[in-house]
């Protein structure tokens, strides 16, 4: 598959089958975000990866899913990420912007695991000070967002926006996710 068809293929998933994913795809999906772009090339990111089944419940206790369905868009106990990445982004190396280059590594992250099958919550609404807690991560380093990942149990839909960016379940739980017209959002020489 293409990039580009993996890019259109993919939507956020949150709700997965429990079945472990091998530490060497984990391996492949982070160093996916180590090459990824890096202004001036300084690097300051670094990943903690989250697989014990003991620490996994810790950290979805941090994080806040889909607002606008909530609580029907929260993963149940049963369908909930088998991993983590914590994204860390190490202030001695890069004071300001470093969200630059995690948001770069952090989609790099989600195309090569929807590669492999595995999908993925990019997820920024969530408990900082609890996590840094749970890990004991210095100071000196700014939690960027989580990452969750899992094999899918859903498959969203995209839907043409109209009057709201909303997503929504219908009647029989599947998600819909409305984005904007390309035409509506593409200027060619000018606006």
């Amino acid at each position: 598959m293409s990039v580009y068809d993996l890019i259109v293929k993919r939507r956020t998933i949150r709700s997965f089958e429990q079945k472990p994913i091998a530490p060497d795809l984990l391996k492949k999906i982070t160093n996916a975000g180590r090459l990824a772009p890096s202004g001036a090339n300084l690097q300051p990111l670094e990943f903690l990866v989250i697989t014990e089944q003991s620490l996994l419940g810790k950290v979805f206790a941090t994080l806040k899913w889909a607002a606008y369905i909530a609580p029907a868009g929260d993963p149940p106990s049963d369908k909930r990420p088998t991993a983590y990445i914590i994204v860390l982004i190490n202030t001695e190396i890069k004071k300001e912007k470093g969200e630059v280059d995690a948001a770069a590594a952090i989609e790099n992250m989600i195309l090569t695991a929807l590669e492999e099958d595995v999908g993925t919550c990019w997820l920024g609404s969530i408990n900082r000070q609890e996590i840094r807690g749970l890990f004991s991560i210095p100071d000196n380093y700014r939690i960027d967002s989580v990452v969750a990942f899992g094999y899918p149990s859903e498959f969203p839909v995209v839907e043409v926006a109209d009057n709201s960016i909303k997503y929504w379940k219908d009647e029989n739980g599947l998600l819909h996710v409305p984005k904007r017209r390309l035409e509506d959002i593409v200027h060619f020489n000018k606006f």
